[in-house]
């Protein structure tokens, strides 16, 4: 078999095999089926050379919520695993260019969904935009207002994750490798997850379970506010 990277024209092909891993449960943290329109918005974004060693990726691909930033980790054109390896130290705009922060416990960010990390372009009226590969610019055209904190990639996954076993950590606040005992979830799992994930979204007391996708939509699965956890850090 000999490798290539995906175009535009594969866009129908990704769809179905993205869609396949949806439905079998499998591959996938998503939960949406795609379609060859979904997909061929992926490959929207100029290719910029990513911070670390991850090589040159989609500007979109490493930067927007949809992407690396948000996710930790995914696949690139050509199929290679990317995760993020250090989240930087900026945080997220909204589309219209305005900080927003995810909450420490519930679902709302302070000033809606994000749709970009806190540097790269905006438009005239300070609305999220970037370079597009084929030319011209997804939002009008931009003005550079500035880097992404030191944010950056590394090839591979980031760590193999077990289905309510591993959450994902603000690593500020709970060391990855810690031990987290969740009451909560004792009568699923034991209890006892281990934090080996991060995230762009999970900041400070904030963890996120690794569960397997569901036939709902997005952000339909078990919200716990105010729980307590019990963390034991590595080497204690």
């Amino acid at each position: 078999m000999r490798a290539r990277p995906a175009t535009p024209a594969d866009a129908a092909a990704i769809a179905r095999i993205y869609s396949a891993g949806i439905e079998e449960r499998v591959a996938t943290f998503e939960t949406r089926r795609r379609s060859a329109a979904d997909v061929e918005r992926w490959f929207d974004g100029v290719r910029v050379q990513a911070l670390g060693n991850a090589g040159r990726h989609r500007v979109d691909w490493l930067y927007s919520a949809n992407g690396v930033s948000m996710q930790g980790d995914g696949l690139d054109l050509a199929g290679r695993h990317v995760h993020i390896a250090n989240l930087g130290a900026v945080g997220w705009v909204n589309a219209g260019g305005r900080a927003t922060v995810p909450p420490q416990c519930g679902i709302r960010w302070s000033h809606g969904p994000p749709a970009w990390r806190a540097g790269g372009w905006r438009n005239h009226t300070g609305q999220v935009t970037y370079p597009r590969a084929a030319g011209g610019w997804s939002n009008g055209v931009g003005h550079w207002v500035g880097g992404y904190g030191g944010a950056s990639f590394e090839p591979g996954s980031s760590l193999p994750l077990r289905y309510y076993h591993s959450v994902a950590v603000d690593p500020r606040l709970i060391p990855r490798g810690s031990l987290i005992y969740i009451p909560a979830y004792r009568n699923i799992s034991g209890g006892w997850f281990v934090a080996q994930d991060t995230g762009g979204a999970i900041i400070g007391r904030h963890i996120d379970v690794y569960r397997p996708p569901t036939p709902q939509a997005f952000g339909t699965g078990r919200l716990l506010l105010h729980a307590r956890v019990y963390v034991i850090p590595p080497g204690a």
